[in-house]
C-alpha cells in the first residue's frame, strides 16, 4: 500500500463549524448556526492574540523617512511591533547599517523638551491605536488641489493639536493648528494618493497604529524605519476560506470553538468543563510548538542621567 503523498490536508470554516458542533454535542442544523460559531470564532482568535505572540502574524514591513516629518501610520491591523531599526545607506551593500532605536512610552515622549529637533532618529513611540475611523461634524472651508500644503476647516473644535485627518479617501497628516486651518501638512500619507477635495468635503479622523520618532528626521542622508509587526488573525470569513494560521492550530480552532459554542447553548452546559479542558490542553500544546527556537540573545542598553551612565 502506498502513502497519500499529500500533506495538504485543512479545514473551511464550514467544516471547523461542523467538527465544533458535533463535538459540543449536537448536529449544525442551520444556518444560525453557522453564523454563531462565526462570530465566536471571530472572537477566539482575538483571544488569542490576547494570549501573546502568534508567531504566523508576525511581518516585516519598512518605509522610507520624510524629512521634516516625525509621525508615520502603521498598516491598520497592527497589534504591537516586536523590533525595529533604522537603515541608513539603503540598497548598497557598502554602506548599509540598521541602527538600534530605543522605544519609550508617551510619558517619556512627552517630556522631550523640543519635538521638532531633527537629526538621526533614536528614539520612538509606538501609537497603539484602533484603526477606526472616526467621523466629526467638521468639513472644508473652501475647495483644495493635489498639492495645497495648508487646509481651512469651518471649524477644528475637537481635534489634536497634530494628528491624521481623512478627506474622502486621503490621509492627511498635519504639524499644527493655526485658527481654523491645519499647517505643516503632509499629503498622501498611510499609502494613499494625493487628490483634489471640493469645499464641504466631510472630515473623518482615522485612529491609525503609528511610529512617532526622534529627533525628527533630517535631510543629511536617507532613512528607512524598518520594523517586524505583530498583525491582527484574519477574519473567519464566509464560511468556503480556509482559516489564517498555521495548521498546528486546527486541533486547537475545533476545540476551543467548541468550547465557546457550548457555553452559549443550555442543553450543552454539562459538557463545558471537559470541553475547556481539552481546549486549553490544545492550545498549550500548540502554542508551545509556536514559538522562536533561536538562542536568547540579551543586549545592553546604557541610559544617561545627569551626565552619568547607569
Amino acid at each position: 500500500m502506498s502513502t497519500t503523498g499529500s500533506t495538504a490536508f485543512n479545514m473551511d470554516f464550514t467544516e471547523l463549524a461542523e467538527e465544533a458542533w458535533e463535538r459540543a454535542g449536537r448536529e449544525m442544523r442551520s444556518g444560525y448556526d453557522l453564523r454563531t460559531a462565526r462570530r465566536s470564532m471571530n472572537l477566539m482568535t482575538i483571544e488569542w492574540a490576547n494570549r501573546g505572540l502568534n508567531m504566523w502574524t508576525i511581518e516585516q514591513g519598512m518605509f522610507t523617512m520624510t524629512p521634516g516629518l516625525n509621525t508615520y501610520a502603521l498598516p491598520s491591523d497592527t497589534i504591537d511591533l516586536l523590533d525595529h531599526v533604522i537603515r541608513t545607506g539603503a540598497n548598497v551593500a557598502s554602506t548599509q547599517a540598521d541602527l538600534s532605536i530605543t522605544r519609550i512610552s508617551v510619558s517619556t515622549y512627552a517630556t522631550i523638551p523640543n519635538k521638532l529637533t531633527q537629526g538621526r532618529p533614536i528614539q520612538v513611540w509606538i501609537q497603539r491605536l484602533s484603526g477606526e475611523v472616526n467621523p466629526t461634524d467638521l468639513a472644508l472651508n473652501g475647495a483644495i488641489t493635489a498639492t495645497d500644503t495648508t487646509i481651512t476647516l469651518d471649524s477644528v473644535v475637537g481635534l489634536a493639536a497634530s494628528g491624521y485627518i481623512r478627506l474622502d479617501t486621503e490621509d492627511i497628516y498635519y504639524t499644527y493648528i493655526d485658527g481654523n486651518s491645519l499647517g505643516g501638512v503632509f499629503r498622501a500619507q498611510n499609502n494613499t494618493t494625493a487628490a483634489t477635495h471640493i469645499t464641504l468635503t466631510a472630515v473623518y479622523v482615522p485612529q491609525l497604529p503609528a511610529v512617532t520618532v526622534w529627533p525628527t528626521p533630517d535631510s543629511s542622508q536617507t532613512y528607512q524605519f524598518v520594523y517586524f509587526r505583530l498583525r491582527r488573525i484574519q477574519d473567519a470569513g464566509s464560511g468556503i476560506q480556509t482559516q489564517d494560521m498555521n495548521f498546528r492550530f486546527l486541533p486547537c480552532i475545533a476545540a476551543g470553538l467548541a468550547y465557546y459554542i457550548a457555553m452559549k447553548q443550555p442543553e450543552l452546559q454539562g459538557r463545558m468543563d471537559m470541553l475547556k479542558a481539552i481546549y486549553d490542553e490544545q492550545f498549550n500544546l500548540a502554542a508551545g510548538e509556536d514559538h522562536e527556537k533561536a538562542t536568547l540573545r540579551l543586549v545592553p542598553r546604557m541610559a544617561f542621567i545627569g551626565g552619568g551612565a547607569i
